[in-house]
């Protein structure tokens, strides 16, 4: 009977067994920050101007440098617009050379990028809302590694600086 019993369960899909064991596999979840990370940060702000014209500002990385005054160099690697593999190299408040790769790209409304930067690995989300009362657009970022450890205030004051000055120069971009 026993022998019987262990023939027909492992016959049973693992999918099966888990659900009869109560235990439900992990949903798809979408490239999202590092919630680990010892420096995280998240910043929002509303937008007076449509959304797609946010949007393409915001993804046009060749342009960055225009109106970015920290982002000293940004190029595509990868032609077109931007969408899930896509590589661009950008420079930005001292930090050379960053590659970045699009993990995520849903046009309109959240835009995911990461990678290694000089020890750092920073991964950097996007969403944007069209509601009432303007363009939500919310970010986060967090960054790990070495240099982040052994300095974590430092950075953490950097990078809470950096987005604050990136929304407010996307702001002030879109609305004009």
């Amino acid at each position: 009977m026993l022998a019987t019993l262990l023939t027909k369960a492992a016959a049973v899909p693992t999918a099966l067994l888990i659900a009869l064991s109560g235990q439900a596999a992990a949903p798809h979840q979408p490239p999202g920050i590092d919630p680990d990370a010892p420096v995280i940060t998240r910043d929002d702000i509303v937008i007076q101007a449509p959304l797609i014209r946010v949007w393409n500002i915001q993804t046009d990385v060749d342009a960055w440098p225009t109106w970015q005054p920290d982002v000293t160099e940004a190029a595509k690697q990868t032609p077109g617009p931007l969408r899930k593999g896509s590589v661009f190299v950008w420079s930005v408040n001292g930090l050379q050379n960053i590659t970045s790769t699009v993990k995520q790209a849903r046009p309109g409304h959240r835009i995911v990028w990461g990678g290694p930067a000089q020890g750092i690995t920073a991964v950097h989300v996007w969403t944007f809302r069209q509601e009432r009362d303007g363009v939500h657009v919310h970010t986060e970022e967090s960054w790990s590694g070495a240099p982040v450890e052994s300095d974590t205030a430092n950075l953490q004051a950097a990078l809470d600086a950096s987005l604050d000055a990136w929304l407010h120069n996307l702001k002030a971009t879109a609305e004009n």
